[in-house]
């Protein structure tokens, strides 16, 4: 069995537990939500267990007198322990005595949002800290404490590292197989997306193939602000008559409720001297892994600037897919790290794209961690000249503006730009 990693979320988790009855864990199936909620529970309840579902649909109440706190495993099984739950809240609303755990919100079910007594978290596949390769020297929550750190620490990991980290993914129980195993459970994660996630999602794939050309499409649009339009072309190739909208915005919809679709949102603060700002998502799957295996991609396409089966001159990208690999992978540590720091994070990309700022991290509207990606180990000025125009723009708004890349050294520039081996970063 592979050895437990602690997660940034076991912070949140204890913090919030101290004081409120139910947490319901929500992410991508195999991201370690069972594994970690059992480690703060007294009694588990693991619905996708036919013989303890038969017992729950029964009294789906009597599942909550047991022995507290009560996980719900993969809770979606059963919507009713939901509501459940809720009703139990409302009539004791002491600390600590619920957790649920789910890998997709159903979409038909009759359901109370639990607003007020069930409160949502969001785990993630393993962030780059989380996998243990290197002690982070540099933390995101400092970084936005606006206090402008000094940086420093040296990185062991290599161009190669990377790709092998974008390649073996951050999903805990996949991270000790060898490359053909891995290839194969990848594989077969995907297909268990389309033959049987969409059905217990509430929706039958009659066309199982379209799905997989979706999904490669969206693959292909990693880290990309491509249109749905684009999309929609590179899933449908050289096809005369498209789907219509209503029809495919329903793969978007179920990839999101199961969490496979994690796009990131547009910055769009009340008040800005940006000028007009897009108003798409950058895209993301929820582990680049699955997008490289999606595309067929391994670490000697990757290094060699191959792009993969997908029709990428379809989906426009600046640079070659390992790039945009290496931003997902950031974009998921990140956004494992922002939690921690009750922040979130958005893109930053003005209309026509004349000014892009890759990461937006911020606690509030208007002051703000400014992030670029760049699959470099040296950068030069003209890495950063998007951050010198966002901090001419909103100056002291910006708390501090830091680029990420695949060198070895931490350090900040004599511009107070700060340069981060992508390893080197943690909450």
């Amino acid at each position: 069995m592979p050895t437990y990693r602690s997660r940034v979320l076991e912070q949140e988790l204890q913090t919030l537990s101290a004081q409120l009855p139910a947490i319901a864990i929500d992410g991508a199936k195999g991201v370690g939500k069972t594994e970690t909620a059992t480690r703060y529970a007294k009694t588990v309840v693991r619905l996708d267990d036919p013989a303890q579902l038969a017992v729950a649909q029964a009294d789906p109440t009597r599942l909550l007198h047991a022995s507290k706190p009560i996980l719900l495993d993969e809770w979606q099984r059963l919507p009713a322990v939901w509501d459940a739950v809720r009703r139990a809240v409302d009539r004791d609303n002491r600390a600590n005595q619920f957790l649920l755990t789910g890998s997709a919100f159903p979409a038909d079910a009759d359901l109370h949002s639990g607003a007020g007594r069930i409160v949502r978290l969001r785990m993630r596949p393993l962030s780059l800290a989380e996998r243990g390769r290197e002690a982070p020297s540099v933390s995101l929550g400092t970084l936005l404490s606006g206090t402008q750190p000094t940086l420093d620490g040296v990185s062991a990991t290599t161009l190669s590292d990377y790709v092998n980290e974008i390649l073996s993914g951050g999903f805990p129980g996949l991270r000790q197989l060898g490359d053909r195993a891995l290839r194969a459970q990848l594989d077969g994660y995907i297909e268990n997306i389309v033959d049987r996630d969409f059905e217990e999602a509430g929706h039958r794939v009659r066309r199982p193939h379209t799905l997989l050309r979706w999904m490669r499409a969206h693959a292909a649009a990693t880290s990309t602000t491509a249109s749905f339009e684009t999309i929609r072309d590179a899933a449908t190739g050289g096809q005369q008559q498209k789907p219509a909208k209503t029809a495919t915005a329903l793969y978007r919809d179920v990839l999101e409720r199961i969490w496979i679709l994690d796009q990131v949102p547009p910055w769009l603060p009340s008040h800005t001297q940006l000028g007009v700002l897009a108003q798409s998502p950058k895209h993301h799957l929820a582990d680049p892994a699955l997008a490289a295996r999606l595309l067929n991609l391994d670490a000697a396409a990757l290094l060699r600037g191959e792009s993969g089966d997908a029709p990428q001159q379809l989906v426009p990208r600046d640079g070659a897919m390992l790039g945009q690999l290496f931003e997902s992978l950031v974009v998921q540590s990140v956004r494992v790290y922002g939690q921690a720091s009750e922040a979130s994070v958005h893109h930053l990309r003005t209309q026509g794209g004349a000014h892009e700022v890759d990461l937006i991290v911020t606690r509030g509207d208007r002051r703000v961690l400014a992030i670029e990606v760049k699959l470099s180990a040296a950068i030069t000025d003209d890495d950063v000249k998007q951050l010198h125009w966002l901090r001419n723009r909103i100056g002291d708004d910006l708390l501090d503006a830091i680029v990420i890349t695949t060198g070895t050294q931490a350090y900040r520039r004599t511009d107070g730009i700060g340069v981060v081996p992508a390893a080197l970063l943690g909450p």
